[in-house]
């Protein structure tokens, strides 16, 4: 273990530590009350945290692309029945709210609060007396606890009495009517979603028909806790071709969304039960996921259902976000600093890489080497041909629904309260939160920074008068040493962990922190090759052509709606010159300022609201790398992707290159797990290639 520097002066103390405590409670925020075991942090209501900087920029291109346009065109939304229309009526509608109303109150945007009102009242309205509420033609649960999401989040942005009391009156309609669980259907196999709004409308009534509530729902639901312990659709499960591709029980215990929603469940119940057993469960499941089916940005395949751990798999978008949220409720629960860290990587890298930087169009499966974008067949599990098209709803239409959610709730998770009436820094970005702290006094933290594209943070303190309080700032895992500053005054130099930072805040007072984003390597498929530096995930910078194309379905033609194909115009298959116990040697990295698109890349087709077209986009990404490879003759396409990549070391065949990586949220062309070349072969490896 790594020693750990205990600073005392006059006026601050430095401790570092594993998470918040939870033997006191807070006096500002409701945590869980008896007889719930006491989470390490506590989430601060919706519009606490905003976004700043370049982060303000990714949610306004958000609202300014699908989230702030579907429900004008897609006639899903448009005539849907939870919005008093006569149409769909199952999930679309709160998925869609899911995302919305927490965009709309992060950037104070009216024209989006005035949707979600459009939304709300009809939502509202339909509460009956027996307690259900929604649409008169559906009678299925599941659908329900992600509206009961959106009406916790309307309520603490709005305070508006009425959401809280639809929720009240559906949870003493659970209570009254039998279990409806059943594991062949998706409310059974995700259930304990109701315990994410149950638990918090714990916290805000104390009323104790709710903990028996989840306990039926925990006990009459398919039982993620066994299923983590033993886990039966392991590695040698997929090689062989024995993970069920059906939407039977089996098969919807294998279907890659329910797994990242299900992550957390185990978790949720810890919190009544106060069971070791179910704790580890979740330690036990995400390392589970990462050894049979991991992939490259923190996410583990599934195109429909798990399906390995070779680049060449898909990753569904709606997957992704709702991992990102299980990570969010995961932190809040237990304050483990590995949860945040894989948040980053998720928000920073898997959700940009599977949208255009216009936010125009996303992709149902992302690949971490994805050298073609296309219909062309490919050997998904059980997904359609037209998967990986940049599009409106290129497959399944619930990521077109539900992929809004992703990086509202990240920012809205940036930053915790702590039992000790303190704030947590849980995922670093340009951020503002304003929040109570110690015995009630309200101070406001700005974190000025270009993280993840650099590692220099900024912490300023905005209060009326001088209160003391702690400051948790987390080092990441990656991270072999942080410095922390208080006021131009080092406070710490160290790794892992978190430090806290207790003493008497003034007005003014300033905190830098400066993370080093060292390269490094992380060993993949065939003993491949990932580069990174800090959260980022880097990939070859493909020259690409897009094609606007048409598919089996009318992507309406409104404004930026388009389905894109993107064909590469330069070689990929490259194999890295680099000593992967040192891949800085000999790497160049390239900053440039963060531009309109903060995930865009150079040739990218961007939306014009001003031309009402598509045009080029003339940036580079923010952060850049280049350094040395090969072209590996033999690696070549398989079933219209990258083959796998061969097993390194590979011996050479070709002349060493200069090749420039880009971040992968940046590249929707990419190869990630690159195979690595055979130095022992090659001749004056370490002089400067021609440029």
């Amino acid at each position: 273990m790594r020693r750990l520097a205990l600073i005392l002066t006059g006026f601050f103390l430095l401790m570092v530590f594993t998470g918040c405590s939870n033997e006191t409670k807070n006096k500002n925020y409701k945590s869980n009350p008896e007889p719930l075991a006491g989470n390490a942090y506590i989430r601060l209501p919706l519009g606490s945290v905003r976004p700043e900087g370049w982060l303000e920029r990714q949610l306004e291109i958000q609202a300014e692309g699908l989230a702030g346009h579907v429900d004008d065109f897609w006639p899903d939304l448009v005539n849907s029945s939870w919005r008093g229309g006569d149409g769909e009526a199952w999930e679309r509608g709160p998925y869609y709210l899911d995302g919305l109303v927490p965009l709309a109150w992060l950037l104070d945007d009216e024209r989006l609060k005035n949707k979600v009102r459009d939304w709300i009242e009809p939502i509202i309205s339909s509460s009956t007396d027996s307690g259900w509420y929604g649409p008169s033609k559906n009678r299925d649960r599941w659908p329900l606890a992600v509206a009961n999401k959106v009406l916790m989040q309307y309520w603490e942005a709005t305070g508006d009495n009425r959401a809280i009391e639809v929720l009240k009156k559906y949870f003493r309609y659970l209570h009254d009517t039998p279990p409806d669980w059943p594991d062949k259907d998706w409310r059974g196999v995700r259930a304990m979603e109701n315990a994410v709004t149950g638990y918090w409308l714990y916290r805000h009534t104390s009323d104790s028909l709710i903990p028996a509530v989840i306990e039926s729902i925990f006990r009459n639901s398919f039982d993620w806790t066994s299923y983590y312990e033993k886990f039966p659709w392991d590695s040698a499960a997929s090689a062989e071709k024995r993970i069920p591709l059906n939407w039977g029980p089996e098969g919807l215990t294998a279907h890659v969304v329910n797994n990242a929603m299900a992550i957390k469940y185990p978790g949720l119940w810890y919190q009544q039960s106060k069971d070791e057993r179910f704790r580890k469960a979740v330690f036990d499941g995400i390392i589970k996921y990462d050894r049979n089916h991991g992939q490259a940005c923190g996410r583990f395949s599934g195109d429909e259902h798990l399906s390995g751990k070779s680049p060449d798999r898909g990753t569904e978008l709606c997957a992704v976000v709702e991992y990102m949220f299980s990570l969010e409720n995961l932190y809040e629960i237990f304050g483990e600093n590995s949860f945040a860290d894989r948040l980053e990587l998720l928000a920073y890298n898997a959700l940009p890489g599977t949208t255009t930087a216009d936010m125009w169009a996303h992709q149902y499966d992302q690949q971490s080497n994805q050298v073609l974008v296309s219909g062309d067949k490919r050997s998904w599990s059980t997904n359609g041909n037209f998967s990986n098209i940049y599009g409106l709803m290129p497959n399944f239409a619930c990521c077109l629904a539900n992929m809004h959610q992703g990086w509202p709730k990240f920012v809205s998770s940036m930053w915790m309260a702590t039992n000790d009436n303190g704030l947590a820094s849980v995922a670093y970005g340009p951020s503002k939160v304003t929040a109570k702290v110690g015995k009630g006094t309200e101070v406001t933290v700005t974190e000025e920074t270009e993280y993840p594209f650099r590692g220099d943070i900024i912490f300023r303190i905005s209060i009326n008068r001088s209160a003391k309080f702690p400051l948790y700032l987390r080092v990441p895992g990656w991270c072999d040493s942080a410095s922390v500053y208080v006021n131009g005054k080092t406070v710490s130099e160290t790794a892992g962990k978190s430090i806290k930072l207790y003493r008497k805040w003034n007005n003014g007072d300033e905190i830098r922190m400066k993370i080093p984003m060292k390269l490094r390597g992380e060993t993949r498929y065939n003993n491949s090759l990932a580069i990174m530096s800090g959260p980022l995930y880097y990939s070859l910078r493909i020259e690409k052509e897009y094609r606007s194309v048409k598919l089996n379905y009318d992507n309406f033609g409104y404004k930026g709606s388009v389905d894109w194909e993107i064909h590469p115009l330069s070689a990929w298959n490259y194999g890295l010159l680099t000593d992967r116990r040192n891949v800085s040697g000999g790497a160049e990295i390239v900053e440039n300022p963060v531009g309109p698109y903060p995930f865009g890349d150079r040739g990218d087709m961007v939306w014009s609201e001003d031309s009402a077209r598509y045009v080029k986009y003339d940036f580079d990404p923010p952060v850049m790398i280049k350094l040395r490879g090969m072209k590996i003759p033999g690696w070549t396409m398989k079933d219209n992707s990258a083959d796998v990549p061969p097993l390194s070391p590979v011996k050479p065949e070709g002349d060493p290159e200069v090749i420039t990586l880009v971040p992968y949220g940046s590249a929707k062309l990419r190869i990630t797990e690159f195979p690595v070349i055979d130095l022992r072969y090659v001749n004056d490896v370490m002089r400067p290639a021609s440029r």
